[in-house]
């Protein structure tokens, strides 16, 4: 068995499930749709911040999707606050205007620490070089954010067959790394100005929908990346699409945050 299936099947276990699972029920579930309570997943010595939005009213007989977005590496530390930068106030006004029920997740990575198991090199220009791996341990942040995972779909109110993942940058980064990391959990994705391992594709789970978006213009995490990991993902037979916005430098979220279909796609897909 591999490293990473031996991991993720032993280290998280059914006593940190239930922690983390009454943790969240022990918050406010009666909540406005604006107000992001605040949490946390603990295991061993270490910790996740994460910040998140329940629907008002949640039952058992009305499952809901889980929605995790990965922030970019602007937004690390300890704080729970900087990840709700981008993405937040887009999410909850969709959740309230177009009366969405899901689970909204916004974990927060450690500052000095990665989503994704990537060598990052700055270049005397400034321009940056990335080296994905396909293989080896995952950070901390990348076990805390699975522990997590794990104990938020062992809630009785979640759809397991609706759980969604994307972010931004390193969020994007990381959430290719779920796909071959975790490919059973995931009915869609949506990486925005990222990028992944091409071979890592082998493991993705071929009826996993993924909206891959990105800048044309990029000069922080340059296109190519996005487009290879499109190609090998076409030629793995994935229902996978990509967006390129010309006009769109590194912010190309921005763009994303303005598409009319992407939130109707994405809570479409169910495994």
């Amino acid at each position: 068995m591999s490293i990473r299936k031996t991991y993720f099947r032993s280290i998280i276990g059914l006593l940190v499930l239930l922690i983390s699972q009454n943790q969240l029920k022990a918050q406010h579930i009666d909540n406005q749709y604006f107000t992001f309570e605040s949490s946390f997943f603990s295991f061993e010595k270490d910790s996740l911040p994460y910040r998140y939005i329940l629907p008002k009213k949640t039952s058992l007989n009305n499952k809901i999707p889980l929605l995790l977005f990965l922030h970019g590496s602007g937004e690390r530390g300890n704080d729970n606050q900087k990840q709700l930068v981008h993405g937040s106030k887009y999410f909850a006004k969709a959740m309230r205007d177009k009366k969405l029920s899901a689970l909204l997740v916004f974990p927060q990575c450690a500052k000095g620490d990665y989503w994704a198991n990537v060598d990052r090199k700055v270049h005397e220009n400034g321009s940056l070089s990335f080296n994905f791996k396909s293989e080896g341990a995952p950070t901390k942040s990348m076990i805390l954010l699975n522990g997590l995972i794990d104990s938020l779909a062992q809630l009785d109110y979640i759809d397991k067959s609706r759980i969604y993942v994307g972010g931004l940058s390193m969020g994007g980064m990381g959430t290719f790394e779920l796909l071959w990391r975790r490919p059973e959990v995931f009915a869609a994705a949506f990486p925005i100005c990222g990028g992944g391992n091409t071979e890592s594709v082998k493991s993705f789970n071929s009826n996993t929908a993924v909206w891959i978006f990105h800048g044309e213009a990029d000069s922080v995490v340059l296109p190519s990346f996005s487009i290879n990991m499109f190609k090998n993902m076409q030629q793995a037979d994935m229902p996978v699409k990509l967006s390129l916005y010309p006009e769109y430098d590194h912010n190309v979220w921005e763009a994303v945050f303005q598409d009319q279909e992407f939130l109707e796609w994405l809570f479409s897909k169910r495994k």
